[in-house]
């Protein structure tokens, strides 16, 4: 009997009308900041304090509900008044209280309006995957290039190198959003916030580090912070020996795998383990071969296969040495002119090598990938590039490389759709913005091509190749003059490299600048015979002459030595005069391509 009349005792002092209307009132208010919040990007604390402020207030509405009651003449407590019509203000019996709905209206009202912003929320949403609070990747993460406090040049291989190696290491769990490499390290040397990193990267956290080497002492101290609200979510400083570089690294990948609540799974776990050597000499080695790698120039290609060569040495079972050495073999033709008989077999067997000894390494599929490439098994090499694809969806140079098979077999739609893929995996690396350039021109769209050299040009205005390509473009549009600097600029800064050279020659040719064109075929001669040129790149000159046979000559050499680089001509645009020839239909035919 007390139970019912304490229900009954509920009811008349409206404590359940208070409770429903609160409920509706709540959830129409939490409705609206989940929409506002990401809109005004509020940090994410804000929608915190809304909920707690919530779930708060509800106990204190219901005791004020039970203890309180609004009346004519005011806020009464509930035991001094007697049950009276609100309208009216007179006194009632119990037995004529009338039922005021008005609770239940608000009530109707409010709920409309609750799924009205859910339904908001959920189409301007989009279908877009989990989410934080501002609309970014909840796993994502950024590591920037650790800063090298000791200031020595060279030491710079292990800030660099750690950085590298967390972004690769981190890249093999794909519930993880990672920036690649040439991207990230577009901040290096730079003082930037990191919320300001998380905004222009649209990643969720941001890992920053300082490396010191003393002698023998390695000092590595790093930061991971939530770049929505710019508090660290975990530090840590690590002293330990030089050699124990390696196990620094590891511990890394463990702690920020922990810190952002990712669980690999045991497949995964056992490829991160795959990855390392157990020779902490090798690794050193390793670093300083990547290190000069991603310099791209003839003498540090050169640098980097002797860094790679003694890290296999040191560990004949460490799989990405190999993989180093593959990639600078792959190299050898483009930027020093090693002939393709030399430098592409040697790719070859190493890039096989690496997948004897981790068949799941993403980085040694994307090598042979191209390696397939540049011997003309173009089906094999579409192959090795989706199995690396697949592997580690965040390796931005698998859909890069595989953007360039697809040129050279014509699928330029395709090759389009790759490059872009590859570009919003690093959208800040130079490499893969000027081969998105090649996509541009392949397609007939000029103008494009010219902006996006332009941007790549405003991230790195000493990057040889964008200035080559807006130099051809400018080519293409008839600004000689503007072409011709933009190409001699980039022979500048390449240090007079072959296909910057070559381009050159191509547009002294074609703006009637004859004897300038010949003198730079001297100066090709001279390079071809040391090995640092290629048959194409007369072609191209001689192209631009209006002189086909030479052409179609030089042409035939690089056929004969099976140049991996010959199928360029299918797309690149010295050689667009060629293309209706007959002739360079029927050398497509030999390379095994459909003209």
């Amino acid at each position: 009997m007390a139970t019912r009349n304490f229900f009954a005792e509920l009811r008349r002092r409206n404590v359940y009308k208070v409770a429903v209307v609160y409920a509706v009132t709540t959830w129409l208010l939490i409705q609206a900041a989940s929409i506002l919040v990401p809109t005004f990007e509020a940090p994410a604390w804000v929608m915190k304090v809304v909920v707690m402020a919530v779930v708060l207030g509800f106990p204190i509405a219901l005791i004020l509900a039970w203890a309180f009651e609004l009346t004519p003449e005011g806020i009464k407590q509930t035991e001094d008044v007697e049950p009276f019509d609100l309208r009216s203000g007179k006194a009632l019996h119990a037995r004529h209280v009338p039922k005021n709905r008005t609770w239940i209206y608000v009530t109707v009202i409010g709920v409309a309006l609750s799924v009205g912003l859910f339904l908001i929320g959920r189409f301007t949403a989009g279908n877009s995957s989990i989410a934080s609070p501002i609309g970014l990747p909840e796993k994502s993460i950024a590591v920037l290039p650790f800063e090298n406090a000791t200031r020595n040049t060279e030491t710079e291989y292990l800030s660099d190198g750690i950085s590298e190696a967390l972004i690769n290491s981190l890249s093999e769990l794909p519930q993880l959003k990672v920036i690649a490499r040439s991207t990230a390290f577009r901040y290096k040397g730079k003082q930037i916030e990191p919320q300001a990193v998380g905004r222009e990267l649209k990643v969720h956290t941001v890992l920053m580090g300082v490396v010191r080497q003393l002698g023998d002492k390695l000092n590595v101290q790093v930061d991971l912070v939530d770049a929505v609200t710019g508090t660290q979510l975990w530090g840590q400083e690590y002293e330990r020996r030089l050699v124990d570089v390696l196990a620094v690294k590891q511990a890394l990948v463990r702690e920020v795998t922990e810190k952002l609540s990712l669980k690999p799974t045991g497949e995964q776990e056992q490829r991160l383990i795959q990855r390392d050597t157990s020779n902490p000499e090798a690794y050193q080695f390793y670093l300083r071969g990547r290190y000069y790698w991603n310099k791209r120039t003839a003498e540090n290609v050169k640098k980097a296969i002797d860094q790679f060569q003694q890290a296999a040495d040191k560990d004949p079972n460490y799989a990405l040495a190999y993989v180093g050495l593959a990639d600078c073999c792959l190299l050898q033709e483009d930027y020093i002119g090693t002939p393709a008989s030399e430098s592409y077999p040697k790719a070859k067997a190493f890039a096989q090598r690496a997948l004897q000894l981790n068949s799941s390494l993403a980085e040694a599929h994307t090598s042979l990938g191209y390696v397939y490439t540049s011997l003309w098994d173009w089906k094999q090499a579409e192959e090795e590039f989706k199995r690396s694809i697949k592997l580690d969806p965040n390796y931005s140079t698998a859909p890069h490389w595989y953007s360039i098979c697809l040129l050279s077999l014509g699928r330029i739609g395709e090759a389009m759709t790759e490059i872009r893929h590859a570009h919003e995996l690093d959208p800040l690396s130079a490499v893969i913005g000027t081969t998105l350039t090649y996509a541009w021109f392949a397609q007939g769209d000029v103008n494009a091509s010219i902006a996006q050299c332009k941007e790549v040009i405003d991230l790195d205005p000493d990057y040889p190749r964008a200035h080559e390509y807006l130099g051809l473009g400018y080519l293409k549009q008839g600004r000689y003059p503007e072409a011709i600097a933009e190409l001699e600029k980039a022979v500048e800064l390449s240090g007079r490299e072959r296909r910057p050279l070559r381009d050159l020659g191509y547009g002294y040719a074609i703006s009637g600048k004859r004897a300038e064109a010949l003198a730079v075929l001297k100066e090709l001669e001279a390079k071809y015979e040391k090995k640092e040129a290629l048959a194409q790149d007369f072609a191209a000159v001689y192209t631009g002459l209006g002189e086909k046979d030479q052409a179609f000559a030089w042409l035939e050499k690089d056929f004969q030595t099976r140049s991996g680089l010959l199928a360029w001509i299918r797309w690149a645009p010295p050689f667009e005069s060629l293309r209706s020839d007959p002739r360079c239909a029927d050398l497509l035919r030999r390379m095994g391509l459909q003209p």
